[in-house]
């Protein structure tokens, strides 16, 4: 069976849709990162906050605390490089889940899914 986590609030989140930068649909693809960007121009009408513009990133669009960087899950990742950290993983198996660093070998990484295995944690991406 597999591991549970500690039970948690039902995760809401105020705003999955992401951020854009300003114009960013007017370019053509590739030209331009979506990626958001503040608006800092002088007369920039989403700095301003002119009617009919995208909205602005502030404090207000945050998660609530508990369940902000919880996953579907319900557990929080934490970033694994070796099998020797998953030792902090012993006494918190039911809040956190182990994820592999992207750039681990692929011989390392059966060692730690092994290692994960005798400790009962969650590896979140264990597989491939």
């Amino acid at each position: 069976m597999p591991l549970r986590p500690l039970s948690h609030k039902k995760i809401i989140r105020k705003r999955t849709k992401k951020f854009t930068k300003f114009e960013v649909d007017d370019y053509p693809a590739g030209r331009l990162t979506r990626a958001w960007r503040r608006p800092r121009g002088i007369d920039n009408r989403m700095r301003r906050r002119f009617r009919g513009n995208k909205p602005n990133v502030r404090i207000g669009y945050g998660s609530d605390r508990d369940s902000r960087h919880r996953l579907p899950s319900g557990f929080r990742k934490l970033l694994i490089r070796s099998p020797a950290e998953l030792e902090i993983l012993l006494m918190n198996n039911r809040s956190y889940a182990a994820e592999v660093a992207s750039n681990i070998s692929a011989r390392k990484k059966a060692q730690i899914v092994r290692r994960a295995a005798e400790l009962n944690v969650v590896v979140t991406n264990g597989r491939g």
